[in-house]
């Protein structure tokens, strides 16, 4: 891990010293003579590609940059304890066992509410950053469980490394709840303005909300293990031959298999392909868990189950994300809540949450 202290203020800060400093470990001798910072993303971090030039030595051609975010943002990220875990996973040290972006450094600036990450640029190794919007191919969907299911399985049912004690355990706080409730009430209101009108009409605050909370109260039970936490199509890569990788780990944390299950199968397929393929998706999950010696692996029958009560969660996430209006696009935010709606018609959702 490279050995910078300093968070700078912005992707426009960035100086040849600095990350050189950043790439010392893995490139030793790698003295960075210039660097382009790219087009800036702006979302809940900022983030971009950064190619570099070199006075000595070799390293990447380019690199990716994710540094915090505008002040509300942060604050957010804060109030979920997740300001700071993408780096300090980053620092850790920990090897991974799925598809992801190796780090070069990260830093951490507590009081000012600072955070850097510099990681592989996955376009590098032919890799294709995803959108929320375009939905993956099954066979996509089917590798990327392959990769939580070894995620899952490396940490099943067990204590956590000292390397990973900082991970929370997932928890949903009932002093939140009216806070919940008027972020949903604001969120339906934006959704009577779209073509989702007719959904609108359909979803009780009250209901959702409860029902969110359940949700959220199953990624809690049950055995617990390391989840990414957010693992939407948008936070996602394509590789060649149809492998998937998984960015953004900022909200990782400990919970129940099901949550990243759920939310990555409903979000990333086609409704019309989901419903094709979800139970076949289910059991090879199932399947991978036992391959790799997870002898407490749910029964594929139970693993239905869990996988029926997930959308409401979903569901509940993107309309705060919609009502908050500045963390994901708006295309993405309908895109996604259409597909979580769906699901919890077809999956019948509300009756699996009252059976649990």
């Amino acid at each position: 891990m490279g050995a910078v202290r300093s968070v700078p203020r912005s992707l426009g800060e960035l100086t040849p010293a600095w990350l050189t400093d950043a790439i010392a470990a893995r490139c030793p001798g790698a003295v960075v003579g210039k660097l382009v910072v790219g087009e800036i993303e702006d979302g809940t971090n900022r983030r971009a590609r950064v190619e570099v030039g070199y006075d000595e030595g070799d390293g990447p051609p380019a690199v990716f940059v994710k540094i915090h975010g505008r002040p509300a943002h942060r604050g957010a990220l804060v109030a979920l304890g997740a300001l700071t875990t993408e780096a300090r996973l980053a620092r850790s040290g920990v090897s991974l066992p799925l598809a992801h972006p190796l780090p070069f450094a990260a830093a951490i600036d507590r009081s000012r509410l600072r955070t850097i990450v510099v990681m592989d640029d996955v376009t590098e190794v032919d890799g294709r950053p995803n959108d929320a919007v375009t939905p993956l191919s099954v066979d996509e969907v089917r590798d990327g469980l392959a990769g939580l299911a070894a995620l899952h399985a490396s940490y099943w049912d067990r204590p956590l490394p000292e390397s990973l004690g900082f991970l929370r355990p997932w928890r949903l706080k009932r002093r939140w709840a009216p806070v919940s409730a008027a972020n949903l009430t604001r969120g339906i209101a934006k959704l009577r303005r779209t073509d989702l009108a007719g959904l609108a009409d359909q979803l009780s605050v009250r209901m959702l909300e409860r029902e969110f909370r359940s949700s959220a109260s199953l990624a809690a039970s049950g055995p617990m293990t390391v989840l990414h936490g957010d693992p939407h199509p948008g936070n996602t890569y394509s590789l060649p031959r149809r492998r998937t990788g998984f960015l953004d780990w900022q909200l990782a944390r400990t919970g129940n298999w099901s949550h990243d299950v759920g939310y990555f199968v409903v979000s990333s397929l086609t409704p019309a392909d989901r419903r094709s393929h979800d139970r076949e998706l289910m059991a090879g999950y199932v399947e991978a868990l036992r391959d790799a010696g997870v002898a407490s692996a749910p029964s594929e029958a139970d693993a239905w189950e869990r996988y029926r009560a997930t959308p409401a969660y979903g569901l509940g996430t993107w309309l705060h994300t919609f009502a908050a209006g500045s963390f994901q696009r708006v295309d993405t935010c309908l895109e996604s809540i259409r597909r979580f709606a769906v699901a919890y018609d077809d999956l019948d959702t509300k009756r699996s949450l009252v059976a649990d």
